[in-house]
């Protein structure tokens, strides 16, 4: 198996990893965007062009998913 093969298996292995996880954390949805980033490397570093700009748009909804997570939890302050 070559580097880029074991880096796509790494970027596969996360993503399924951290989606599998994301309920227990809003930390897991962040690793899912950052593992859907290492997916779309991956893509255009094997020349699937259209796999790594599935991933990268993944990646977006992904980063989006967790911004709204994190904006729940800590909620900006009202006062003055």
């Amino acid at each position: 198996m070559d580097r880029l093969t074991s880096f796509g298996v790494f970027a596969v292995s996360a993503m399924l990893v951290c989606y599998a996880y994301e309920r227990r954390s809003a930390w897991f949805v962040l690793g899912f965007a950052g593992a859907c980033v290492l997916g779309s490397v991956y893509g255009f570093l094997q020349g699937a062009w259209p796999f790594g700009l599935i991933e990268a748009v993944w990646a977006g909804v992904a980063l989006r998913r967790w911004l709204q997570a994190w904006r729940t939890d800590h909620p900006v302050s009202t006062r003055a």
